[in-house]
């Protein structure tokens, strides 16, 4: 973050060193004013002709000329420059934040640790985290396959069923016609996506592709809770992480 510097003011500036400025030449000139008086003094108390006494005279004008551009040099001296004070500047990142295929896959896990509940939770979460309005959370039994309801960044309406299925159990084309039967008659979605902690059927992905059904296995699904894959609503239907 830059702190902002507050400038000094150039009018105040100048003003300040022109009255400096002024002082030092009335101080000068009360000064030689009275040594050049004692000097004529002197002059004639000695009895000095006019030819000393013009020498003394142009001494004076010297010291005078001499004062004026000592001056001069002093007013236009330079000033130091004021560098503006920034801290915490963000630098452009300039490295890959893509994560590893070890993180994807502790991600993946991640999710697969949780309960259906929390699983919905987190789903719900990404949603709102990639700019969903209106992002709720359904589930239960009378639900009709509508876990995660949300309205995408451009207004389109989000159904979302959440499968926690472990690694030996696959979404299969029974789980995906039954959702197929309610996301558009009942939910009315523009975008429909199963999302799952594990994997599809070959069935059930060629349902879901005749019927424009987004499908997300756990690859997929880590890959986009780590940025490096689209959401849902971004075009596809079938998406595979590796």
């Amino acid at each position: 973050m830059t702190i902002p510097v507050r400038r000094p003011r150039s009018a105040d500036r100048a003003a300040f060193s022109m009255r400096q400025t002024i002082l030092w030449f009335a101080l000068a000139g009360a000064v030689l004013c009275g040594c050049g008086l004692m000097l004529k003094s002197l002059v004639r108390a000695a009895g000095v002709g006019g030819a000393l006494g013009g020498v003394a005279l142009a001494g004076t004008l010297f010291a005078l000329l001499g004062l004026r551009r000592a001056g001069g040099r002093r007013q236009a001296a330079p000033r130091p420059l004021s560098v503006p004070y920034e801290t915490g500047v963000p630098q452009p990142v300039t490295e890959s934040a893509r994560p590893e295929v070890g993180e994807r896959r502790e991600a993946a896990e991640d999710f697969a640790a949780m309960d259906a509940e929390t699983f919905e939770l987190a789903v719900a979460a990404l949603c709102e985290r990639d700019g969903c309005t209106d992002v709720e959370v359904v589930g239960g039994s009378g639900d009709l396959g509508a876990d995660v309801r949300a309205f995408a960044p451009d207004g389109r309406r989000v159904v979302i069923q959440c499968k926690r299925y472990g690694p030996v159990n696959k979404v299969g084309s029974q789980d995906m016609q039954r959702f197929g039967g309610t996301c558009f008659a009942v939910h009315e979605a523009d975008i429909a996506a199963v999302v799952t902690t594990g994997e599809f059927t070959g069935p059930a992905a060629e349902y879901a592709e005749q019927c424009g059904i987004v499908c997300l296995d756990r690859d997929a699904l880590a890959a986009w809770a780590d940025g490096s894959s689209p959401a849902p609503w971004h075009g596809g239907t079938l998406r595979h992480g590796r």
